[in-house]
């Protein structure tokens, strides 16, 4: 089981941390080392520049101003030789910080572009028994916030590493100088980088908890807004705004608590410099007075002392991102590393011309993962065999928790069976292709899914060969031309985030039109139809059991979970579950007459339809359900 970041973090020393987290920039580095390369040159020019600068500043002081000042009068093309010297390191120091600064944010934003693609290509391998365990708002933070923290040090560590190598410039110039003052040097700069260690440890624990609830209030304010209905409708303002209020407040503690040390810290590693300045000037004048040095060293090594200040903190906030930097990263690699993807085959099915396809199930059986079972290992499925011929259609029916939807789930392999095999015209679906997979199946779900898009683009999801005579012929088999044309801009009609300006029951013909758009040969539909009026439902039921093509869109084999007496009876052949096992099958009328389970469960089934009906005024369809309102999924 994983630790959270801010746990894992906030436990380890700080020697670890430090560890980790120059483990974390090695990658960085590994991954772009072109460009850090460039950023490391500009920096290091800049460094360079500041050593330099530090002489020639001397220089001007002691061999011009000094002198000048002395005899009364400046020389022309002495001053202009010092102007000139002063602006070419300038320019050099101006060149250093566009190239470093340039290379490190490029750099940096290239990695954080980079791992938000593979965070979002990781969530899609996973299977969904993995996102059942990890709540939306986390999985935004890890593509978001968690991938921004991980390379968050990048940009000052160009900065960072000149700053190292002019340090030791600074050094072998100190003792080049004079031993006194180079001795002040040694005594700062490890003075210096001591503090940034412990501003470093102490910012951890502190970095990873802060890292932590900006995920937690992100999958609050998630489940807040979707979840809108039911907090509405249940009364839940006060209490889901005291809720965000009281992890928001404790991620502004956190956040205040980063900020208070880096306010305790920061005048600290600015004064140590000036200190080194006033210690180099406390000295410099005493071997000044014994003739061990000049004035122009003394005033280039004050000069040196004081530049420093803003280079060295960079390596302090290389430092101190680092704990952030973990945190992030442990986050990104927890969904990185994440296991139970489903590896597709090589095989190839014949494609849409062939015709309908057959669905076999041979002696399945399915557990849910334990995390996601009650109890632990609690078998779903067992022994589950049945076949959907070719052009077919076969109903499912079953009591609630009958495992209906693992069913239609293992048809179109979101999960893989435990044991025994699911085929696709004789294929196990586990050796197909990840395209001829798709390209022969379709799932319509029981709760459907519409993008914030057109409905012209909601159907064709940008497909090759799915044009407009394609989607209106889908529309038309959906039974839903009629309502897409009255909209007011038809196919281009902006329907709004997941299609809150339509119906129940036209959101589901769109998604069903949607599946068909793709010439499935094999179509399962999971209570896909249920917000629609039965009448127009029969209609959909009788038009896909065509078996002429009709515009591009070929008939298909039908699996349907089903619950309306009129729905079931245009099946073909009803397979009747009970507690995850086939328990009877036939015709809607030998079912009816042998099994007095199925009669029970149909004639519920339909006196809940009647109910529905003498109570609804809402004409065709099911009313709108407003954007937040989730139908759980009979599993």
């Amino acid at each position: 089981m994983w630790l959270t970041a801010g746990e894992s973090v906030a436990s380890k020393t700080s020697r670890d941390v430090l560890s980790r987290g120059l483990g974390v920039l090695r990658q960085a580095i590994r991954e772009q080392p072109r460009i850090f390369a460039v950023a490391v040159v500009g920096s290091v020019l800049f460094g360079g520049m500041i050593i330099v600068s530090a002489r020639v500043v001397g220089s001007v002081i002691g061999e011009v101003a000094l002198p000048a000042i002395e005899r009364g009068e400046v020389g022309a093309g002495t001053l202009a030789l010092a102007a000139a010297a002063l602006f070419g390191i300038s320019v050099l120091r101006v060149a250093g910080i566009f190239g470093r600064r340039l290379g490190a944010g490029y750099m940096q934003y290239r990695l954080q572009a980079s791992y938000r693609r593979r965070v979002t290509r990781r969530y899609l391998e996973l299977p969904l028994s993995w996102h059942h365990r990890n709540s939306t708002g986390t999985l935004l933070s890890n593509a978001n916030s968690d991938v921004e923290a991980a390379w968050y040090p990048i940009a000052p560590l160009p900065f960072a590493v000149g700053t190292l190598v002019m340090l030791v410039g600074a050094i072998v110039s100190l003792f080049a100088t004079d031993w006194a003052l180079a001795l002040v040097g040694l005594a700062v700069f490890p003075a210096l980088f001591a503090l940034n260690v412990v501003y470093s440890r102490r910012m951890a624990p502190r970095q990873a908890r802060a890292q932590r609830l900006r995920a937690e209030v992100s999958g609050i304010a998630h489940e807040s807004f979707d979840g809108a209905l039911v907090v509405k409708t249940m009364g839940r303002e006060a209490q889901e705004t005291a809720r965000f209020a009281g992890r928001a407040g404790e991620l502004r503690d956190s956040l205040i608590a980063v900020g208070r040390l880096r306010g305790i810290f920061d005048p600290l590693l600015e004064t140590l410099p000036s200190l080194g300045t006033l210690a180099v000037l406390v000295v410099g004048a005493f071997r000044l007075r014994q003739g061990a040095i000049s004035v122009t060293e003394l005033v280039s090594v004050a000069f040196l002392f004081t530049v420093l200040a803003f280079p060295v903190r960079a390596i302090g906030w290389v430092l101190a991102e680092l704990p952030r930097s973990v945190a992030g990263w442990d986050r990104v690699r927890r969904v990185l590393d994440a296991t139970g993807e489903m590896p597709y085959g090589q095989r190839v099915l014949d494609p849409a011309g062939a015709g309908p396809a057959t669905l076999t199930f041979t002696d399945v059986h399915y557990s849910y993962p334990p995390a996601e079972a009650h109890p632990p290992g609690a078998q779903v499925l067992g022994e589950v065999g049945f076949t959907v011929p070719s052009g077919k259609t076969v109903a499912l029916v079953g009591p609630t928790g009958a495992g209906k939807s693992t069913i239609a789930s293992l048809a179109v392999r979101l999960v893989d069976p435990d044991s025994g095999t699911v085929s696709l015209d004789g294929v196990d679906v586990r050796e197909l292709t990840s395209a001829s997979l798709a390209g022969t199946v379709a799932l319509v779900a029981q709760v459907p899914f519409i993008f914030d898009d057109t409905v012209r683009a909601n159907i064709a999801l940008d497909r090759p060969g799915v044009d407009d005579e394609v989607v209106w012929a889908a529309l038309r088999l959906a039974e839903a031309d009629g309502f897409v044309a009255a909209l007011p801009d038809g196919l281009d009609t902006m329907v709004g985030e997941r299609g809150t300006s339509l119906s129940g029951g036209q959101r589901q013909r769109l998604t069903l039109a949607r599946a068909l758009a793709g010439r499935p040969r094999l179509l399962v539909l999971d209570d896909a139809t249920s917000a629609v009026d039965p009448r127009v439902e029969a209609a959909i039921l009788a038009g896909l059991r065509s078996s002429t093509t009709q515009a591009g869109v070929p008939a298909a084999s039908i699996l349907v979970v089903a619950y309306r007496r009129a729905t079931i009876a245009l099946a073909d052949e009803v397979i009747y579950v009970e507690q995850g096992r086939v328990v009877a099958r036939g015709t809607h009328t030998e079912l009816l007459a042998t099994v007095p389970g199925y009669v029970d469960l149909v004639t519920a089934y339909e006196q809940a339809e009647v109910e529905r009906a003498q109570e609804s005024s809402y004409g065709d369809d099911v009313a709108p359900l407003p954007s937040g309102l989730e139908i759980e999924v009979d599993r």
